[in-house]
Parts: structure tokens; C-alpha cells; sequence
């Protein structure tokens, strides 16, 4: 399943909107303005809310916790690497790993060692895009909820005053 992510620029607060392979939005992200640390929410077509995704803060290195409700079901945390960007995931449906190229544009997802889908981000694009390729629909919401906070560390965590 494929899966676009893009940023909206004239927005005050970050704000994304997801669309399936036939250009249908299905999900849509918006973050706190004013806020300690991130904290970002992710919506279906019907506005209810899907993910919670909440940035922690003093940590050495970057951590997300993303909530369904109250329930806390993942936590992502940026690894030590010279090269290329690694983050690890322990989720209430697994454990993953995500691993960027070179330059921290592609990512591939895997799950015990087995790729099983990908993030791939757009070059030259007005805001930041993404495509999403994952393997299992039924974890869909799930990884999009992660390039959100995917992006947040990597791309916006320097450039952002949200704090």
C-alpha cells in the first residue's frame, strides 16, 4: 500500500495531509502552536482523532511517544549513528527499526530483520512529502503516524520554536 504524506507551508503550526493511491485524503495532522516539546495529533476524514504523537523532553538523544487514546503504543527513539539515521520503535504491534540512507532522504522499515516497507522523501517539493510504501494495511495509520514524528525529529526538531 502507498501512502503520500505533505506538509501544508502557509500553515501557522505544522499541518499534513495523508492521501491514499487514488489522491483521496484519509488522514490529516495538525501540531500544537504553543507548546513544550512537540505534540502533534493525527485525524481520519471524520475528524476523530487517530494518534497522539508527544515529543520528550531532555532526552539526549530525540524520543516521540505516540498514544491511541490514553494508551501509550509507541515509543520511537533516535539512535546513536555517525552515517545515516537510525531510529528504533517499540510498538504494541512490534518492535521495528527504521534506517535512512546517506543523506536521510530514504528510509527502509524493518521488522526482525526484514524489510517491510519504506519512506521516501521528496527531493524538491513546496513543504516536505513523503511517500510511504508499507506492507501491511492494517499498520497503515500506524507508520504514518511515525514519518510525522519521523520528520519532526529529523527535519523540523532544529528549525522549530515550539521548544
Amino acid at each position: 500500500m502507498k501512502l503520500y504524506i505533505k506538509q501544508k507551508v502557509f500553515a501557522v503550526a505544522d499541518r499534513y495531509e495523508i492521501f491514499d493511491e487514488n489522491k483521496q485524503s484519509i488522514f490529516f495532522v495538525e501540531a500544537k502552536l504553543f507548546s513544550l516539546g512537540a505534540k502533534i495529533t493525527m485525524y481520519d476524514k471524520e475528524q476523530q482523532e487517530v494518534y497522539r504523537i508527544e515529543q520528550k523532553l531532555f532526552r539526549l538523544l530525540s524520543e516521540y511517544h505516540i498514544y491511541n487514546g490514553a494508551s501509550l503504543i509507541a515509543i520511537i527513539k533516535r539512535k546513536l549513528s555517525l552515517l545515516r539515521p537510525k531510529l528504533s520503535i517499540q510498538s504494541d504491534y512490534g518492535s521495528f527499526e527504521i534506517i535512512g540512507n546517506f543523506i536521510g532522504m530514504n528510509f527502509a522499515i524493518t521488522h526482525n530483520e526484514q524489510t517491510i516497507g519504506s519512506i521516501k522523501k521528496a527531493w524538491l517539493s513546496w513543504g516536505d512529502s513523503y511517500e510511504l510504501q508499507v506492507d501491511d494495511q492494517k499498520n497503515a495509520a500506524l507508520f504514518c503516524a511515525l514519518t510525522i514524528a519521523i520528520d519532526h525529529c529529523l527535519f523540523n526538531e532544529n528549525h522549530n520554536t515550539q521548544a
